[in-house]
């Protein structure tokens, strides 16, 4: 298989098409007829990547994405309109859509914006765990949670990739250029002061004290370093 897509549109005819031409090309496909139901299964079930109309009835597109956004879910996100409005691009990209394509479209770049988000998405070794603790915090990185002693964390998104990244490569020195590639997706030269900002915000949710942080630590004139274990 390759992968689950999780279809949100409200018109019949053409959820049932899109479902039967995603099986065909190979995709586990769950689907939803409006925008509360959509939000509930992209919030519960495991889906790789979420086809998600704009105009749906009681929830619209922008407030899925954006609550999905929210809560730490970076699942890749297509978005579909009947408007084709620039205003409409800017506003779905800015909240954290990964894509977005005009009604009506060919299938075939359907597919091939599918697949190539599907190929941007880091894959994950089998064996990775999908919890882990250090300190008094326990993260589940499968249900995007964050817990310090049993109380939530309100992480943003990025920070939540940026933890979910530290957590994948333990005790591994980290440049500010590695993690704008894998955690922003950014190319060549760009504002690394981005990295740090986000740095602060996530020590201070994370760290007993901020400024004597013991989780993650700054490697001078390289970059960063997550230890779980400060003994070590």
């Amino acid at each position: 298989m390759n992968g689950r897509v999780l279809l949100v549109e409200d018109e019949e005819g053409l959820r049932l098409f899109l479902g039967d031409s995603l099986r065909r090309e190979g995709y586990t496909v769950d689907m939803a007829a409006d925008g509360d139901e959509g939000l509930e299964k992209a919030m519960q079930c495991p889906v790789d990547l979420i086809v998600l109309d704009i105009m749906l009835p009681r929830r619209n597109g922008f407030e899925i994405c954006e609550a999905l956004r929210s809560a730490g879910r970076d699942m890749p996100i297509l978005m579909l309109t009947a408007r084709g409005r620039p205003e409409d691009t800017v506003k779905g990209l800015k909240i954290g859509a990964d894509d977005y394509l005009s009604k009506p479209f060919n299938m075939s770049e359907l597919m091939a914006r599918i697949g190539a988000l599907l190929r941007r998405v880091p894959s994950r070794s089998p064996s990775a765990p999908d919890i882990h603790k250090f300190g008094a915090l326990q993260v589940d990185l499968r249900g995007a949670e964050v817990m310090r002693s049993g109380e939530p964390l309100n992480l943003s998104a990025r920070e939540f990739k940026l933890l979910q990244f530290f957590l994948e490569h333990p005790n591994e020195t980290l440049s500010r250029e590695r993690l704008l590639k894998e955690v922003w997706g950014y190319e060549g030269k760009v504002y690394t002061r981005t990295v740090d900002m986000r740095i602060v915000g996530l020590r201070q949710s994370i760290e007993d004290d901020p400024k004597q942080p013991k989780y993650i630590l700054t490697v001078q004139g390289l970059g960063y370093k997550f230890r779980p274990d400060p003994e070590q």
